[in-house]
């Protein structure tokens, strides 16, 4: 079993396998793996050839997988481990509007009128889930409350900013709630007030994710299972992507495996791994709570995050137990003592829980980008990518699997968008750039703090 600190003592050519054993590791006690009995998909064994070969069995690359089949374009899929192993399977449920950056962020960089087309596409990637959950008879458990709050007047005033924000600019309505109100949906004294965003929610993601899978399947994709790609070249007008036991041959590639990528020999691969982090995130579950408990927690069963820069988030899953999660490590490094740590973060918002039993603890890495922006595009003729989920991933990779279908299948416009989107290597390079990283989430750390007692 791989140590943690083993991460930041390898070699840089070894550190991203090194990064792959610590988040198997941390996934061994996902509370959704309970809910759910898996398939077993086949290993690559023979070679063949397809239209697009897809690399990673996440959502991103499961919902661009099913989209290309609906279209009627034969698919490969490679995973190297379960599908949905990893994040797509172990996050906290909360399917949101917009984008980890911000949408003021967006509409600034790109301007006006093309942030509110990205926008209307997010919109649209929730409706999407909506959609093939009716369609596929998905069982994912949805529940559509969503809120965000604050624990300082000053952080309220900024999500009154927000509110005032996003209805001038893009129409988008989200209720305002304090006081009385607040103690609605929220039975927790650290907060001062909350936006209730009507639009998102929350599901259980690992059900959500088979579901995709067991659609696609039925749509003729071929997902293997345990296949992990090993490299990729140029034949001809094709790309040849080999596996340890076998290898696929098609005319278009389409890279989704985020922060799981293993292998970098490729130098369009290089390109993406400077633009991303893996950054590990944890969350807890709580032993089934009884029907009062949950209610007086939640009572309007939304699922909830604060506005901090080092945020939690919390919700009530289907079997009644608050799932809550937070914390992070930019050194890749698990926390010690990480039940207890999160034991504790829970208690500071809800320490009626005393003593309830903590019963699941994992965790995984997420890839964030520089800008907390998507990172999706076109690397080369017939190589398509996405990445940089930054924690939005669960709506977000139902759109990107739609814009980078589209766009394989003719149809780049929604693409040029996110295109247009600069995104930058994190500074400091293999070596510097965690380090670095860490430096400036302490600061924001100290400010978080500093801002619940500002007036």
């Amino acid at each position: 079993m791989a140590k943690p600190d083993d991460y930041k003592q390898a070699p840089v050519e070894d550190q991203r396998m090194n990064l792959a054993a610590v988040n198997r590791d941390l996934g061994h006690d996902c509370f959704y793996e309970t809910t759910v009995t898996r398939p077993d998909w086949p290993r690559l064994q023979t070679n063949s050839e397809a239209d697009v070969v897809v690399i990673g069995g996440g959502l991103a690359g499961l919902s661009t997988a099913l989209e290309l089949a609906e279209a009627g374009q034969t698919v490969s899929l490679l995973e190297a481990e379960r599908l949905c192993g990893h994040a797509s399977g172990r996050n906290g449920g909360q399917a949101i509007s917009g984008y980890a950056c911000g949408q003021a962020w967006l509409d600034q960089h790109l301007g006006l009128p093309v942030g509110q087309q990205l926008w209307q596409l997010s919109l649209r990637s929730l409706q999407l889930m909506q959609e093939r959950m009716q369609r596929y008879n998905m069982d994912a458990h949805p529940v559509w409350s969503y809120m965000t709050v604050a624990d300082s007047r000053h952080k309220a005033h900024a999500l009154q900013q927000e509110q005032a924000y996003m209805l001038k600019h893009h129409g988008h309505q989200m209720h305002w709630v304090e006081g009385a109100e607040l103690n609605q949906h929220i039975g927790s004294s650290r907060y001062v007030a909350g936006l209730l965003d009507p639009v998102s929610g929350h599901l259980n993601p690992l059900r959500y994710g088979l579901g995709l899978a067991q659609a696609a399947a039925a749509a003729g994709v071929r997902l293997h299972e345990h296949s992990p790609a090993l490299s990729m070249e140029k034949v001809g007008h094709d790309w040849l992507v080999r596996t340890a036991h076998a290898e696929v041959r098609a005319g278009q590639v389409v890279l989704a495996g985020n922060s799981g990528l293993l292998w970098q020999s490729h130098q369009l691969a290089k390109r993406l791994h400077a633009r991303i982090m893996p950054v590990g995130t944890y969350i807890i579950a709580t032993e089934p709570l009884s029907m009062m408990q949950a209610q007086q927690l939640l009572p309007s069963n939304a699922a909830v995050c604060d506005n901090n820069f080092v945020l939690d988030y919390f919700r009530l899953s289907n079997e009644r137990r608050l799932l809550f999660g937070g914390r992070v490590s930019y050194t890749a490094a698990t926390p010690s003592k990480l039940t207890q740590t999160m034991r504790q973060r829970m208690l500071t918002v809800f320490p009626q829980l005393g003593e309830i039993r903590i019963d699941h603890t994992w965790g995984g890495f997420v890839d964030i980008s520089r800008e907390r922006a998507p990172d999706w595009g076109q690397l080369a003729p017939g190589v398509f990518y996405m990445q940089g989920f930054s924690g939005h991933g669960l709506a977000a990779t139902t759109l990107a699997g739609r814009v980078i279908s589209q766009a394989i299948m003719g149809d780049p416009q929604a693409l040029r968008l996110f295109e247009r989107i600069r995104q930058a290597p994190f500074p400091g390079g293999p070596a510097w750039r965690m380090p670095l990283l860490l430096l400036g989430t302490s600061y924001y750390r100290l400010r978080d703090w500093l801002t619940r007692f500002a007036m």
